[in-house]
């Protein structure tokens, strides 16, 4: 898997839903801080700009990882790869570090959109494949359907959600998890347990959230515009929580708070 989850790429930057200055602006602090990993998508609209951020940054480009996600409308033999060819123009690169399928297709059957995916890879418009908002079962049929290691799934991951089924189907598939939605959108400051075990180490509840993410093996993705929490958000690595923290976070997973459900996302899968 080469850097991709490396001490550093365990922490990337994600841009939706930047645009403009705000994403130029963002995206140079979080490289000032130490970011190396990008993360954005087809989805997003704004490939161009975070192309042009990167490319302003003037870092060599193998100390950059880029991750770019493709839409489901585009998973037909016909757009597929001139889709990806569109992205990579956009993002100002000849390949990509990693390539998603941002959704499973949507009538169910991934078997198409997959093959395709690994044809990308096999074109050289990126380095690693792999896949985001799957479920365990789907996860179970991606790793027997790809020859190609899948090097993610990046779904919702936070204290107040039990992805106990997916970490599992981790380990069974070797498609590791990596996190979007990391602090619930917020929903996390709404509980002092986090603030409480971040006093005993002088750190925020948000940096315990992302520490307690981490310590579950799955890499964190996390956006702000605001300079110090950029900052703060990558500060996560010099310290670990006790098992007895850890349990005490846990036991938030009972609240089942999901920030992307079929109510906002229509063509989402029953979730696990």
């Amino acid at each position: 898997m080469s850097l991709y989850f490396d001490r550093t790429y365990q922490r990337s930057f994600g841009t939706y839903p930047l645009m403009g200055d705000e994403l130029t602006s963002a995206v140079a602090h979080a490289a000032k801080v130490g970011y190396r990993a990008f993360d954005t998508a087809q989805m997003y609209n704004n490939e161009a700009e975070v192309g042009a951020a990167i490319a302003a940054l003037g870092l060599p480009r193998d100390e950059i990882c880029i991750t770019t996600k493709v839409h489901p409308d585009n998973f037909s033999d016909a757009l597929f790869l001139p889709s990806v060819e569109e992205s990579l123009k956009k993002l100002r690169v000849d390949r990509v570090d990693a390539l998603l399928l941002h959704w499973p297709a949507y009538d169910g059957d991934n078997t198409g959109s997959l093959r395709l995916l690994q044809k990308a890879k096999e074109l050289g418009f990126t380095d690693h494949i792999g896949v985001s908002n799957y479920t365990s079962r789907m996860m179970r049929e991606a790793a027997v359907l790809v020859d190609a290691p899948i090097i993610a799934n990046q779904v919702e991951f936070h204290p107040l959600l039990d992805q106990t089924i997916l970490l599992k189907a981790a380990t069974e598939t070797g498609i590791p998890l990596t996190s979007y939605c990391s602090v619930a959108r917020g929903e996390v400051f709404k509980y002092p347990v986090f603030a409480e075990i971040g006093a005993s180490y002088g750190k925020s509840a948000a940096q315990i959230v992302l520490r307690w993410i981490l310590q579950k093996g799955v890499p964190i993705n996390t956006m702000s515009t605001k300079p110090d929490n950029i900052r703060a958000n990558f500060d996560v690595m010099d310290f670990t929580l006790s098992s007895i923290d850890m349990d005490r976070i846990d036991a938030m997973r009972a609240t089942g708070y999901r920030c992307v459900d079929k109510a906002k996302v229509p063509t989402a899968p029953e979730w696990d």
